[in-house]
């Protein structure tokens, strides 16, 4: 069997992304796809597998399966890709696309150059919660609060914008903060 994808990437968020408009899906078991090609260095190498699939509400439906295998609700830098890929391959024809996801229809925005291909896409996510029960979580507040990993502590913020955040504000410049190292602690 032969499965066709593209892979395509927002600010660093990549995903393999499988056009479900062409491509039949049926009898694949697509959480263990997704942990088999996303491994990288051992394979294509991802954050895992975007379905872009019909919807009966929206321009198009997204599903989106972790590295892991696990189901996602949203990923803001993975459905600009949707919107870029839908506009590039004619799902839709407007600069507005409409995608289904776990979290609701978000509206993209798509900007064009003066040749007619896409070279922005902007997404409206709707309003941000810091509700802790619009998130994973027990945590009655969920602003500034203590987070210890590896004995260090460290005030985290959780935020859903469809999908759960930990954001970590700090004074200093971004790119001097260990995320490679922190964020798995």
């Amino acid at each position: 069997m032969t499965l066709h994808f593209t892979k395509m990437q927002g600010i660093a968020n990549d995903y393999i992304y499988i056009d479900c408009f062409r491509e039949s899906i049926e009898g694949i078991d697509i959480p263990s796809l997704s942990q088999k090609l996303s491994r990288r260095r051992f394979s294509v190498g991802a954050d895992g597998i975007i379905l872009i699939m019909p919807s009966d509400i929206a321009d198009c439906r997204m599903e989106i399966y972790n590295a892991d295998g696990s189901l996602a609700k949203m990923c803001g830098n993975g459905i600009r890709c949707v919107g870029k890929y839908a506009a590039d391959r004619g799902i839709v024809s407007g600069d507005t696309v409409t995608v289904e996801t776990r979290s609701g229809i978000k509206t993209l925005t798509v900007k064009r150059d003066e040749r007619g291909e896409v070279r922005t896409v902007r997404v409206d996510m709707g309003e941000y919660s810091t509700e802790s029960g619009d998130l994973p979580t027990t945590l009655e507040n969920t602003i500034s609060v203590p987070l210890y990993a590896d004995g260090e502590e460290t005030l985290v913020t959780c935020v859903s914008m469809g999908n759960p955040h930990c954001v970590i504000f700090r004074d200093e410049n971004p790119d001097d903060f260990p995320v490679e190292s922190f964020g798995p602690k």
